[in-house]
């Protein structure tokens, strides 16, 4: 089992510098986790190499960018991107005639998840397609990467690949009831993981957002010695999710959301990080705080402990900065209500009996029950009420700072990671906010 090992004191200022490279291994989208280490490597001069994972034509084919795709992403990234496509997964893998993955769910409806099946080998070759594509397709963009960095520059190779839900509609109808169901449209996470289906997922999650890593570290061996030779450092990021630190009734508290069934592809992200460090190369896995995104959405009550960073920044950042956070937080909220009503209200789920029944730290990921989902549910509707527009939310504020406040964490502790895994909690993130290094993510 991995250590709670959460980073204590700010990271000293690293080594990076204009004529190093930040590469991100993973297309970025919108607004999320990636953008906040992309803008402090831009912040510190590093010159910043993007990924793609390519596109789906309308028959499947899997292809480039095309040059209109590629500019926007370019724009958003502001740097260059490889166009060679990095997908991973391999639900759209088709292996000597046999039908894809997401080709056989079409005949599955949500009801039988219990039942379904697939061609006999069909899971297992399209799996190990998949991988051999992808690997293929790295090999060269490190071809790409040792023609674009001088062997001199520092190098930070920052995988931000995650997910895996097959590209089936089968799925959408029992995520909804497994993360938002209440009443009759409840279901148990773990009758649902044990099933076929959940399998089929398990291998998925665990494929994309964990082996991707292992493929990254060992499909970059060329780099790694080129740079290493020449006295420059290689070293590989990863962003993860094990629970987050956060003051619960004014004491830090480890905490999760529940159920987050993709946490044990996590814990493999974890793993191959500690086997890379034990063999000598830097890889650290941060597990970062709940936010909130277009990608988490599906996450209903994820949102909930995002809310106690209003008061871990007033005790470790101070009044100054807490007071011009939460003023910003209280125009949002409607006539009546006021931030301090906000912060009980989350208090109250978080504090409560029923999670402690099913949070521990040495058992992650827990299962939901219907008591805690009903819970958490109600509780993330009376505080997504408290606001006076639905697309104005205090969580995506303080998403924002989450975001900004990791990127310069990982950015910096990446020079000379403490270990393979660190969780990055409420409490050095707002002791970022009063340090000149946090200045501007307010």
């Amino acid at each position: 089992m991995t250590e709670y090992r959460p980073l204590l004191q700010l990271p000293d200022p690293s080594g990076y510098k204009a004529g190093d490279v930040l590469v991100l291994i993973g297309e970025l989208f919108g607004r999320g986790y990636a953008n906040g280490l992309v803008d402090e490597a831009r912040r510190v001069g590093m010159t910043v190499i993007g990924t793609t994972v390519g596109r789906r034509d309308s028959d499947g084919t899997l292809r480039r960018l095309n040059a209109l795709e590629l500019a926007e992403a370019e724009l958003l990234l502001g740097g260059t991107i490889i166009n060679i496509p990095l997908e991973a997964g391999f639900d759209m893998e088709s292996v000597d005639g046999t039908p894809s993955i997401a080709e056989q769910l079409k005949k599955n409806r949500p009801d039988d998840f219990a039942t379904a099946s697939f061609i006999a080998g069909s899971v297992e070759k399209a799996h190990a397609a998949g991988t051999a594509r992808f690997c293929l397709h790295l090999s060269q963009v490190e071809e790409e990467l040792l023609k674009l960095i001088p062997a001199g520059s520092n190098i930070l190779l920052a995988h931000s690949m995650a997910g895996g839900i097959p590209r089936a509609r089968v799925f959408m109808p029992l995520l909804n009831r497994i993360f938002k169901g209440t009443g009759d449209k409840y279901m148990e996470s773990e009758v649902f993981w044990n099933s076929p289906l959940g399998q089929l997922c398990n291998t998925s999650f665990n494929e994309v957002t964990a082996d991707t890593f292992r493929y990254l570290i060992e499909g970059t061996v060329s780099l790694r010695k080129r740079n290493s030779d020449s006295g420059a450092r290689v070293s590989y990021s990863a962003y993860g999710y094990h629970g987050t630190g956060i003051l619960v009734s004014g004491e830090y508290r480890w905490q999760s959301y529940t159920p987050y069934v993709q946490g044990f592809a996590k814990m493999r992200l974890e793993e191959i990080a500690s086997t890379a460090t034990v063999n000598g190369i830097p890889a650290t896995v941060y597990n970062c705080p709940e936010i909130q995104t277009n990608s988490s959405a599906l996450f209903l009550g994820v949102e909930i402990s995002l809310f106690p960073l209003l008061s871990a920044i007033r005790r470790e950042a101070g009044e100054p900065v807490a007071t011009l956070l939460e003023n910003r937080c209280q125009e949002m909220l409607k006539e009546g209500e006021n931030v301090a009503r906000l912060l009980a209200a989350a208090d109250r789920y978080l504090s409560s009996p029923i999670l402690d029944q099913i949070e521990d730290f040495a058992t992650w990921p827990q299962h939901n029950t219907r008591e805690q989902a009903e819970l958490m549910l109600a509780s993330s509707a009376e505080l997504m009420e408290m606001h006076s527009d639905q697309k104005q939310l205090v969580c995506a504020e303080l998403s924002r700072i989450v975001f900004l406040a990791t990127g310069r964490l990982m950015l910096h502790s990446s020079w000379a990671p403490e270990s393979a895994v660190v969780w990055l909690n409420h409490d050095i993130i707002s002791r970022l906010l009063a340090d000149q290094r946090g200045a501007g993510i307010v």
